[in-house]
């Protein structure tokens, strides 16, 4: 509950909120001190020459500065959301000619000895856009223009990331789609998605063309169901083609043979198993379509273009990945979608993965105890303090220590949720739900990669990892967050 007037004490912000903030803050650095402890230099985390001391100068900067956002008067992010918003994006589009390249990502300022990352700048700002363009009288996601200036809030910094080179600062902007859903865009957009997704994924695990072949002849079983006569035929075609399907290639490579053609001269050979499907989809199909009614033959256009756009998907998802991403990028996707594979080499595309999995698992129940993680001191994983950081705490606190940070995070967007829910205002609740997404896909993804779940994309594991720009960006999201939720009976 504020105070009287526009005087406020630290009782008038969420404390829990605040509590759990600063406890990964200094585990966080705990951590970064652990990974680069050296007993020589017992006290190097006091020089700026060393990772723990730049985050230590990076914690006291923003604890100033959390100090700063508090002070500042709520209704200030409401009126300039939009301008704050458009810096962002000035802001970092200038790095694609002004930046330095990190990791093949122009994403960067250089300023002495220190650089930052505007993208996490503009997280903070899309969260404040969004929250003013849906709390804005009159939206409503149902109407398609509004949707898509919503899509556009978002989908603008990840265009700008894109170009920078930076995919997985990109895809966290795709957390606001969970504001969206809180705020009422339809279910079906979702499953939509999921689907898109779960094509994409299973065309790049699976030949895509067998993929293809088993959707059509999904809708075949359908089609011969519901409207073919002489059933058993049309069955007895149906199950031939399915030897055929997953014994497709030395099937034809005999056929082929025996016709005295050279099989691999014939380019994407195994794409051609879809044919005989599309064949009887044709011939199932066509009859279906024109000796039903007008109903019928809308639901057979809506089968047949949600067929086109998956077999699209499935096919395109596999092109894209070998074809237009970097080498590198294609060989963190195969290592994640087949780590057991034996072509899969330990000591380059696998060499994180497999050293964060036996850092994490070497730590046991209890850990090896701070600062004494072998693993994590003599660096056998690359961006130990960074996009892994997660390892270390495996290695040194065990079991315990890595669902005591997983309960944290866990605890933090519980609160949030809590904190967005209780708000009398649109605009706080929907920057409370943006923040709390964001906090989410960072926690899921960082933790998720380093077992081996999602691909290494270089995400870092908020508040704890190191970095000014991601810390001063958390904080900022925080300590709004913390003085909109403080006024939210004046709202």
């Amino acid at each position: 509950m504020a105070a009287k007037g526009n005087q406020f004490t630290l009782r008038d912000y969420d404390r829990l909120t605040l509590t759990i903030y600063t406890t990964l803050v200094v585990i966080g650095w705990l951590m970064i001190n652990a990974v680069n402890y050296n007993p020589q230099e017992p006290y190097a985390f006091m020089s700026l020459k060393h990772e723990a001391g730049k985050q230590l100068m990076f914690i006291i900067i923003c604890t100033a500065l959390l100090f700063v956002l508090l002070l500042i008067d709520w209704t200030f992010w409401r009126t300039l959301a939009f301008f704050i918003y458009v810096f962002s994006l000035l802001f970092m589009a200038g790095t694609i000619f002004l930046g330095r390249e990190v990791n093949g990502a122009n994403a960067w300022y250089q300023l002495g000895g220190f650089s930052f990352q505007p993208a996490e700048f503009a997280k903070f700002a899309t969260c404040l856009m969004m929250a003013g363009y849906l709390s804005s009288p009159g939206v409503d996601l149902r109407t398609r223009r509004h949707l898509i200036l919503a899509l556009g809030i978002f989908l603008l910094p990840v265009g700008i990331i894109i170009l920078q080179k930076d995919t997985g600062s990109a895809l966290v902007f795709f957390s606001f789609l969970l504001v969206l859903y809180r705020e009422g865009l339809s279910p079906v957009w979702y499953a939509l998605g999921f689907g898109t997704a779960a094509l994409v994924i299973t065309g790049l695990v699976f030949d895509p063309g067998q993929v293809v072949a088993v959707l059509f002849m999904i809708i075949n079983f359908q089609l011969i169901n519901k409207f073919s006569e002489n059933r058993r035929l049309w069955w007895l075609g149906w199950a031939l083609l399915i030897p055929l399907t997953f014994g497709w290639t030395p099937i034809i490579s005999w056929i082929l043979s025996m016709l005295h053609v050279d099989p691999v001269g014939i380019s994407r050979l195994h794409y051609y198993v879809i044919l005989p499907h599309l064949a009887l989809f044709l011939v199932a199909f066509i009859p279906s379509y024109f000796r039903k009614n007008q109903l019928i033959q809308r639901r057979l256009q809506l089968t047949t273009l949600l067929l086109v756009l998956a077999a699209a998907l499935t096919i395109g998802a596999n092109v894209a990945v070998n074809s237009v991403l970097a080498p590198h990028q294609r060989s963190r996707i195969y290592v994640w979608l087949h780590p057991t594979d034996p072509s899969v080499d330990a000591r380059g595309s696998a060499y994180n993965l497999l050293n964060s999995k036996m850092a994490i698992g070497s730590g046991g129940l209890l850990g090896k105890g701070y600062q004494n993680g072998n693993m994590t001191r003599l660096n056998y994983v690359p961006a130990q303090s960074t996009d892994f950081i997660f390892c270390t705490i495996g290695e040194e606190q065990g079991f315990i220590g890595v669902v005591a940070v997983i309960v944290l995070f866990t605890l933090l967007l519980y609160r949030i949720t809590v904190l967005a829910e209780r708000q009398r205002s649109n605009f706080s609740r929907i920057y409370a739900y943006g923040v709390a997404g964001i906090l989410f896909v960072h926690m899921i993804v960082n933790v998720g990669m380093t077992m081996g779940l999602f691909p290494i994309i270089g995400i870092p594991l908020p508040f704890v990892s190191y970095g000014g720009s991601s810390l001063i960006g958390f904080t900022l999201m925080m300590g709004v967050l913390l003085k909109l939720d403080s006024h939210r009976n004046l709202a």
